[in-house]
């Protein structure tokens, strides 16, 4: 979400601490990394494209959703599509500009977003394969955005200032700075022996972007009620629907269960959160030990949650894409999430997430509707 380090993938090792999409610090360093004695084993597979790297970019939101677009695709109507991040990540810079500009630069502008962004921008502007818009040109290999986001925050920022008495010239000149960093977007582009512009591409994936809604646990608010979360990457003030803890959790697991993945906003700035493994030791001396063995781990409640929450020790600093679960030897489940950091980091690309650490740090999940409890459903969309 927020801005990425520079990925020099130096975190290839499991327990090599890594920084989410943002330039937080650490809170605290893992020492001598030690052979770690988990042994897991897979329960339930939600199929994915590749791991692929996010490099340079505070792009996180776009590869987790984008991740979870394609596998949605693929329960939709079997069809394996490498859907286009950057074509996302252009999009919604169109979108933040557009509405830091005219609330006279009151809003947020950043690299960052949520997971319902792509969302949002495909309902206006469609969405395009990987291979009719990588954003990368002139040679790149790899996204690095530093340059770009810096040009376009002081072009906003100077449209945004009604002192400068620019008008609407932004209209041109915010897409012909991503025209220049990302490439420009094509009108039509052929794929599979057919011609489709944005928008008819969408149409064909079998998407609808009105399926999908971000449930989330907090209790400054009502539950079974939607309501605008109120988190720095919220910048389309878009709402969430509030469940109990125990229900937010329960249709995470039913979803799963009944083939649906999910995109994952969370914390990642714990110390016991790594490239390849996130929990959350009841006692604070084990969060080195937990890393490699199994330790006892905290009880969450709601409250603790709330509290977390409302004193800022949690907060929304990286996105993933949750395809499956697996267990330890003893039992214990874990949330199986697609990163973006490349396939070198962590457990092939993936990290393992406990149960406590979804309870304490899961501040949202993106999903189908369908995906929902029968229960959930009819507490929600109840006339």
């Amino acid at each position: 979400m927020k801005k990425d380090l520079l990925f020099a993938l130096s975190f290839i090792l499991l327990l090599v601490p890594i920084q989410a999409c943002n330039h937080k610090p650490q809170k605290a360093a893992v020492s001598q990394p030690r052979k770690s004695s988990y042994i897991f084993s897979p329960v339930t597979v939600i199929p994915a494209l590749p791991v692929i790297s996010q490099n340079s970019s505070g792009t996180c939101w776009s590869f987790a959703t984008t991740s979870f677009l394609e596998s949605e695709i693929i329960r939709l109507k079997g069809e394996k599509i490498d859907l286009s991040e950057m074509y996302f990540v252009r999009c919604a810079y169109l979108l933040k500009a557009r509405n830091y500009i005219l609330r006279q630069g009151t809003a947020r502008f950043t690299e960052g977003g949520l997971n319902h962004d792509p969302l949002i921008s495909s309902t206006e502007f469609g969405l395009l394969p990987q291979t009719e818009y990588t954003g990368l040109i002139n040679g790149n290999k790899e996204h690095n955005h530093l340059k770009m986001f810096k040009e376009l925050e002081s072009t906003v920022k100077k449209y945004a200032d009604p002192a400068n008495k620019l008008g609407a010239g932004w209209k041109k000149e915010v897409p012909s700075k991503l025209d220049s960093f990302l490439g420009k977007v094509p009108d039509e582009f052929i794929y599979e022996g057919k011609t489709y512009t944005p928008v008819s591409f969408l149409a064909y994936t079998q998407l609808n972007p009105d399926d999908y809604l971000t449930i989330t646990s907090f209790t400054h608010v009502p539950f079974y009620k939607p309501f605008v979360l109120s988190i720095p990457a919220n910048w389309a003030n878009e709402r969430f629907y509030n469940l109990p803890l125990d229900e937010f959790m329960e249709n995470i697991d039913h979803a799963i269960d009944a083939g649906f993945s999910l995109a994952l906003d969370l914390d990642g700035t714990e110390p016991t959160f790594t490239a390849g493994l996130a929990v959350l030791p009841e006692k604070q001396e084990d969060n080195e030990l937990i890393l490699t063995e199994a330790r006892p781990e905290k009880k969450v409640s709601q409250e603790m949650r709330q509290s977390s929450f409302e004193d800022f020790s949690t907060t929304d600093d990286h996105l993933v894409h949750i395809t499956g679960k697996l267990k330890d030897q003893y039992g214990n489940i874990y949330y199986k999430a697609k990163n973006s950091w490349g396939p070198e980091a962590g457990n092939q690309g993936f990290i393992y997430l406990s149960v406590p650490y979804m309870r304490m740090k899961a501040i949202s999940v993106l999903l189908h509707k369908h995906g929902l409890t029968d229960s959930t459903g009819s507490k929600l969309f109840r006339e």
